[in-house]
């Protein structure tokens, strides 16, 4: 067993003296290695980390709630068209009030400006010399806290009075009240939010984020949505067709109501308001967690895909590289095969030496991709706060993705090297 640890520690050696012998040639045989094992780490941190991230501020919100859609991925994912789906009415506040008056087993319904799908509205706040990143902003009534199930760490929400009159107070998530207030209270006091000045009244908690870092989840700032049509020409009381309004009705059930029951009652209470026969289709979407985590596995599911074949080629690609450079290796050894041996060296050990060459050159580009895919993760989240992951696997599966394509496409060269005949290599000029 010594003899055979020896034995490979000594084959390691050469390898890597090779490697560093050949330098250029090294750098661009592993350069097809570098670039698949790159993007398996790197789009597997992005994806990792939007995916559990989104995943966790969907089960958060409760697995009862309804959100009411003018349309979403559940119509894009059946295969209608955007122009077709663009001609539904847009959802009004309206809408969420007659949901709230007239569907029995609803308990609370809230309006959501620039939190659904659509345009979002991103400013930079700023208190004195402090500004935050770019910050989603939203527009709610005041029941944003209640039935997005976040508590509040200091201050209260804005009251019904409040969103009634436009007052211009706004609740902080808990990423800007980091940045701009991290050893004052923020309560009374003015920030800058776009054109306008807003009055700081409350700061909502941390929601667990399972990215990389604090970022994400907690990037916005609420404010009434009547001072939030004001600042931002959002329409949200005329029912329109032909445009884009962010505006998404939130419903929770009553305690004891089953979630089929009030699905029911909001789609029968939507479809009167927006005068659909018996025989029309819904012109809005209704959504529950469980509806858009379907969804959103489907989408996961095709992105992986997309990003395996990616990495394939590029794989292929760097594993015909070294299958090549190692070819050209043997025929430049060939003398060196047959003094090997001819002073007693087997068949199996030269298969071993280069297998284990063409292992090393790809384990050192997998090392590289893994460090570099790393790098631009941590680079976007960064620069941009997107969440991130990077889970011990994904390093394991890089360096064996890179050292199993150095065996598989350094097995043909070994076995030509094992193979030849000492006489005859040593012949070889």
């Amino acid at each position: 067993m010594s003899f055979r640890l020896g034995l490979l520690g000594e084959v390691v050696r050469m390898a890597m003296d090779t490697l560093r012998t050949n330098k250029l040639r090294s750098a661009l045989t592993v350069l097809g290695v570098v670039i698949g094992i790159t993007a398996i780490v790197g789009m597997t941190s992005l994806i990792r980390g939007f995916d559990e991230s989104l995943r966790n501020s969907i089960k958060e919100i409760g697995p009862n709630t309804i959100f009411v859609q003018k349309f979403g991925f559940t119509s894009l994912g059946s295969g209608r068209s955007f122009t077709e789906l663009l001609k539904r009415p847009n959802l009004t506040i309206g809408d969420a009030d007659a949901i709230a008056a007239e569907a029995p087993t609803v308990k609370m319904v809230d309006v959501w400006l620039g939190g659904g799908p659509g345009r979002i509205i991103q400013e930079r706040i700023a208190y004195r010399n402090t500004r935050t990143k770019p910050t989603i902003v939203m527009g709610s009534t005041q029941n944003f806290a209640a039935v997005s199930f976040i508590k509040l760490s200091a201050g209260r929400f804005f009251t019904g009075a409040e969103v009634l009159h436009h007052r211009k107070v706004v609740v902080l998530g808990h990423n800007p009240y980091l940045t701009l207030f991290p050893d004052t209270d923020p309560i009374g006091k003015s920030v800058r939010i776009g054109d306008g000045r807003f009055t700081v009244i409350g700061v909502l908690g941390k929601r667990p984020n399972p990215g990389f870092g604090n970022a994400g989840v907690d990037d916005f700032v609420v404010i009434p949505e009547t001072v939030y049509q004001d600042q931002y020409g959002i329409d949200a009381v005329h029912q329109q067709r032909g445009t884009m309004q962010n505006v998404m009705i939130v419903a929770v059930p009553r305690d004891g109501v089953s979630r089929k029951a009030a699905l029911q009652d909001v789609e029968t209470v939507m479809r009167i308001r927006h005068g659909l026969k018996l025989d029309q289709p819904d012109d809005f979407d209704l959504v529950t967690q469980d509806e858009a985590l379907k969804v959103w596995d489907r989408i996961s599911s095709a992105t992986y895909l997309g990003l395996v074949v990616i990495s394939s080629i590029a794989l292929m690609v760097g594993g015909i590289g070294v299958m090549a450079i190692m070819m050209i290796s043997v025929t430049e050894r060939t003398r060196e095969i047959g003094v090997r041996k001819a002073l007693g060296a087997r068949r199996r050990e030269i298969l071993w030496q280069f297998l284990i060459e063409a292992a090393c050159l790809t384990l050192v580009g997998g090392v590289l991709g893994v460090a570099i895919g790393s790098g631009i993760g941590i680079l976007v989240h960064y620069l941009s706060g997107f969440p991130i992951s990077l889970p011990w696997w994904s390093f394991a599966l890089g360096l064996g993705f890179s050292a199993s394509v150095g065996i598989f496409f350094g097995m043909v060269p070994a076995v030509r090297a094992s193979r030849l005949d000492p006489i005859e290599a040593l012949r070889y000029e």
